[in-house]
Formats: structure tokens, C-alpha cells, sequence
């Protein structure tokens, strides 16, 4: 298992509860980062339609969805841990289990799935505000997802877009389509509301690869579009659960082909749809 450059501080771990996201900055190995560019752009390139089409391994609850802008491509998938060995090793032997089971206090923690997002250059398209606690089968606190750029990421470019504090609001929202504020059909909860992205309490942190974001599933969050034209948007996300997640089969949200044994109210102790990656078995 790698080890991580560092762990999280204390304040750093303040942090993550009070806003409901962290920037690690240097927290990763560039090169283990760098390793995942061919997992990445091979799934990038194995959908070349141009149309709204899931990458290999992606699933249909929305995080597989895809849009076409005038010179960009915004594209993602899920679960490429399944049939990707190197994904599957940053997702569970990486320095990232022990980074978020710091940040979550969590004796035990889970892989949930992972993502690659990839915006090429040119792409108009924004990633619409949302939470991912809607797409989870889940319930809990201890719930976060990583989002590790392979590419120096910027504002100008698709950094993410964080509505800090917003992981304690009293709010269920439904999932949407990501590329627009259509929810996901069946699926209940608020429409999220409109967010200026020039609020002060939004975080759009600019990253480097080693660098990471860790936000709650809670915190409403999206990007902008990536408006260069020669640099490109890549980045690999990965979804953990802590102790207290419970499976919580939500109306509406299709389940994965390998989360189908899922029972409701039971805790992620499977370790085949949600495997224990900290501390390793």
C-alpha cells in the first residue's frame, strides 16, 4: 500500500467538517497521479460518437452522462475500478483511503465507486451544481469524495466550484443530468437552487496534480466550463464511506449491476460491492 506524503492537520480536518470540502495541497505522489493518464484517456477516447454516451464502465445514474460543446467534449464514467487494475489500485492502495479516513474519523472506510471527468479544451459546458448523496445508495456522515486533477486546473479551465457550509443545510435534493438542471425522473427530493458561482461563500480552488479536493457528500458543488484552448480537464474521483453508512435504496436511482445485493438499512460490510480499503484487510 503507498503511503501518503502526509496526513491531514487537525485544521485541515476542522476544515472538511465546517466547510464540507478541503484542498490537500501536496498530498499526493505526482507520479502515482501521472500513472493514471492512460487508464484516463483511453476511456476518453474509446467514445468517439460525439453524442451523449457513457465511457466503458460507466453507469446510468447520471455520472456517466456526457456533453457535446462547439470545439470541447465533457466526459465521464463510473466504476472503472471493476475492470481497471491501475484504477483499482489508486481507488484502494493508494495514499487516498488514509487521507479520507483522517478527514472522516472513521475507524473503518469503503470504497463506494469511482469517476473519471474528463472536459477537453474548448468545452462550453458547465457541470450543474448538485450533491452526490443523491446518486449514493447510501446514508450517513461519513460519507466523501476525492477529486484528484491530472492536469493544472484553474477557474479559466473547469476547477470545481464548492457552496461552503452547504453539507449542513436541512435540504434533500434530487440528482440531475450534470450537464443540466433536469432532475433525474422518479427520483424525489428539492430541485437544487440557482448558485452564483461569484458568491463569496462558493471555493473555486485552482489545483496542481498531488493536489486534491475531499468534500462531504452533502456539499452542493459543480465546475465551470474549461474555456482554454490547448489545455485539458482530467481528473479521477473517488467515492469512500465511513462506519456509519447504511445502504439506503433510493426511488428512482438505478443500481449499479454489482450494488444489486444491497440490502436496505444494512452497513457497507461487503467486500465485494463495497470493499474495505481502510485499514486493508
Amino acid at each position: 500500500m503507498e503511503q501518503p506524503l502526509r496526513l491531514p492537520t487537525d485544521d485541515e480536518i476542522e476544515t472538511f467538517w465546517r466547510d464540507g470540502v478541503v484542498v490537500l495541497r501536496d498530498a499526493l505522489d505526482p507520479a502515482s497521479v501521472a500513472a493514471l493518464a492512460p487508464s484516463v484517456d483511453a476511456a476518453f477516447a474509446g467514445d468517439a460518437t460525439g453524442d451523449l454516451t457513457a465511457m466503458a464502465g460507466a453507469g446510468a445514474t447520471g455520472d456517466g452522462a456526457t456533453g457535446a460543446g462547439d470545439t470541447g467534449r465533457f466526459r465521464g464514467g463510473i466504476d472503472h475500478w471493476l475492470v481497471d487494475p491501475v484504477m483499482r489500485d489508486f481507488a484502494t492502495t493508494s495514499a487516498l483511503p488514509a487521507l479520507v479516513a483522517a478527514l472522516l474519523r472513521t475507524e473503518h472506510l469503503f470504497l463506494y465507486e469511482d469517476s473519471i471527468l474528463v472536459k477537453s479544451p474548448g468545452t462550453r459546458e458547465e457541470t450543474k451544481f448538485h450533491t452526490d448523496l443523491p446518486y449514493f445508495q447510501v446514508e450517513g456522515t461519513q460519507l466523501a469524495t476525492t477529486w484528484c486533477p491530472l492536469d493544472e486546473v484553474t477557474p479559466d479551465t473547469g476547477s470545481l466550484r464548492f457552496v461552503r457550509g452547504s453539507h449542513l443545510w436541512d435540504r434533500e435534493f434530487r440528482p440531475n443530468l450534470f450537464v443540466t438542471d433536469d432532475p433525474l425522473p422518479g427520483t424525489e427530493g428539492e430541485v437544487v437552487p440557482s448558485i452564483d458561482p461569484d458568491d463569496p461563500s462558493v471555493l473555486c480552488p485552482s489545483l496542481g496534480p498531488g493536489d486534491l479536493t475531499v468534500h462531504h457528500a452533502r456539499t452542493v458543488h459543480g465546475a465551470g466550463p474549461n474555456t482554454s484552448a490547448t489545455t485539458w480537464r482530467r481528473a479521477v474521483s473517488v467515492r469512500y464511506c465511513g462506519d456509519d453508512a447504511r445502504v439506503h435504496l433510493r426511488p428512482g436511482l438505478p443500481v449499479s449491476a454489482h450494488h444489486r445485493d444491497l440490502v436496505e438499512g444494512e452497513p457497507l460490510h461487503d467486500g465485494t460491492a463495497t470493499p474495505q480499503v481502510w485499514p486493508r484487510p
